[in-house]
């Protein structure tokens, strides 16, 4: 019950981020001037990087879940289960951080 309601909560997080990106832009156009600019480049950004902060956040979700019961099995080798769980932590935190400026460039320099 309680991932069902992490997704919903990270599924109204990423519809959010897309009306506070993309719906400024798409009603920004006044009465009688052009048409804007197609603005789908917004849109999937926002749901980019709402999908970028899903996916990371499950991601290190699952490596603490599964370094913490390892440490529950075997408190002796809790150093060394810390420092196995270290690298790929920070490689997916890089990885998610990357990522999200990539989005930000392609929202900023369209």
């Amino acid at each position: 019950m309680k991932k069902i309601v992490l997704f919903r909560g990270a599924m109204v997080v990423a519809f959010l981020a897309v009306l506070l990106v993309a719906g400024p832009a798409v009603y920004a156009a006044e009465e009688g001037a052009e048409a804007p600019a197609p603005v789908w480049h917004y849109f999937g950004a926002a749901l980019g990087l709402g999908l970028i902060v899903i996916g990371a956040a499950l991601g290190i979700g699952k490596f603490a879940a599964a370094a913490a019961d390892g440490i529950a099995r075997q408190p002796a080798a809790a150093a060394q289960i810390t420092g196995a769980v270290n690298l790929p932590l920070f490689l997916l935190e890089g990885v998610a951080i990357i990522a999200e400026v990539v989005v930000l460039l392609i929202v900023l320099l369209k």
